[in-house]
């Protein structure tokens, strides 16, 4: 029998949030233990990190989320306290040019309530009535609208493979290790986890074990026989041309939940399902441009008429780790297995809430709690008790 492995700290994935967890718990001067990142694609080609629209923002409606987007944003902007090595930061190539939420008749109250939120933790966020709108974008098709909401600063898309590779190389020079493997059992002992077993064979024990494992996440929970509501749900991306330069335009997203931004002279475009609109579980890659013709370009152009003569360059699908109770991050230890701790069901924001939840989790580990931002409110343990937090701003 193969003698088995130890190490302090296991993480199951190593994508934006694994690699956050492994860089801000060794960057702890006082944690001195083996952390093992257990990958089992090491090119990132299917993860959802490198194949999001990669973007940030502080509009949302919970303060929970803002601040933790506010601690992903001066990371973004300010890398060097986080990643520099050898005096070297990872180029993010961040473009601030906000977002611009808009909304007819039916949803200016959510509009409004969400801005009371922001404007209450100092969001640098603007109300816009449709003249507003119609004098700052003269683009914009603002007939059927009740209002917008523009963020003037701290939001905006970046490179995300950049800021991986940023967070990879900085946990690899504090001596985090990097596994390339499929973990197939978690081995759990009553109420702790004893470490994660792997596809060759081999047994790591683990004091902790982090579940990061993103779409999979789920399925990795199921291993230690734990239930997790964490779904992946396949979101397309189109990559468009128009000839027609809308100059520093926000990413938009139109009532209906079709979102565009540039991406240099060109433009990215997208939807998630609303509620009752058929979003399935699948793990399937495969790109559908079938709602490209039907949906997305039809209210492109009817909300951008220059839109109408877009050209479709190329698509590629990713997923959502989708919380299917209450669309938030589900962050922290189980309460019946407290050893193991859960980073999932981000719902599309895991990337701009990686830096936050990945300082906050090694606070918890080293510390038993939260030293910067209160995470608890979004633990396991509010499944249970039904107390759950509706982030209404879903894109």
């Amino acid at each position: 029998m193969r003698t088995p492995e130890r190490a302090d700290v296991v993480i199951v994935g190593g994508a934006i949030i694994g690699s956050s967890v492994a860089t801000f718990l060794a960057s702890r001067p006082e944690f001195d233990g083996r952390i093992v990142v257990v990958e089992r694609d090491p090119t990132f080609r299917t993860s959802s990190t490198t194949l999001s629209a990669a973007s940030i923002r502080l509009q949302f409606s919970t303060a929970l989320n803002i601040e933790i987007s506010r601690f992903g944003v001066d990371l973004i902007k300010h890398p060097h306290p986080y990643l520099a090595v050898n005096g070297e930061v990872p180029e993010v190539d961040f473009v601030e040019n906000g977002y611009l939420f808009l909304a007819t008749d039916a949803g200016l109250a959510t509009l409004e309530h969400n801005h009371a939120v922001q404007r209450a933790l100092d969001v640098a966020v603007q109300l816009l009535s449709p003249s507003e709108l119609h004098d700052r974008f003269d683009w914009l098709h603002t007939d059927d609208l009740a209002g917008g909401s523009l963020g003037l600063a701290d939001e905006g898309w970046f490179d995300a493979y950049a800021l991986l590779q940023g967070f990879r190389r900085k946990a690899r020079s504090l001596g985090v290790e990097e596994r390339v493997a499929e973990v197939t059992a978690v081995e759990r002992d009553g109420h702790r986890v004893r470490g994660v077993h792997l596809a060759d064979g081999s047994f790591l024990a683990a004091e902790w074990v982090v579940n990061a494992a993103g779409p999979r996440a789920a399925q990795i929970a199921a291993l230690a026989g734990v239930e997790l509501p964490v779904r992946p749900r396949k979101r397309n991306v189109y990559h468009v041309e128009a000839p027609v330069s809308l100059g520093a335009a926000p990413l938009t997203i139109d009532p209906t939940g079709v979102y565009f931004r540039p991406e240099g002279p060109t433009y990215l475009a997208g939807f998630s399902p609303r509620s009752g609109e058929a979003d399935p579980d699948t793990l399937d890659m495969k790109t559908d441009r079938a709602p490209f013709e039907s949906f997305v370009w039809p209210t492109l152009a009817h909300r951008v008429p220059a839109f109408d003569r877009l050209r479709l360059l190329d698509t590629w699908a990713g997923h959502y780790e989708v919380n299917t109770l209450d669309a938030n991050a589900i962050i922290g230890p189980h309460p019946e297995i407290p050893n193991f701790l859960f980073a999932n069901g981000f719902s599309g924001h895991g990337l701009q809430q990686a830096p936050a939840v990945g300082r906050g989790l090694a606070e918890w580990i080293v510390t038993g709690s939260y030293e910067t931002i209160d995470l608890r409110p979004l633990g396991y343990d509010r499944i249970a008790r039904g107390s759950l937090i509706r982030e209404l701003n879903v894109v």
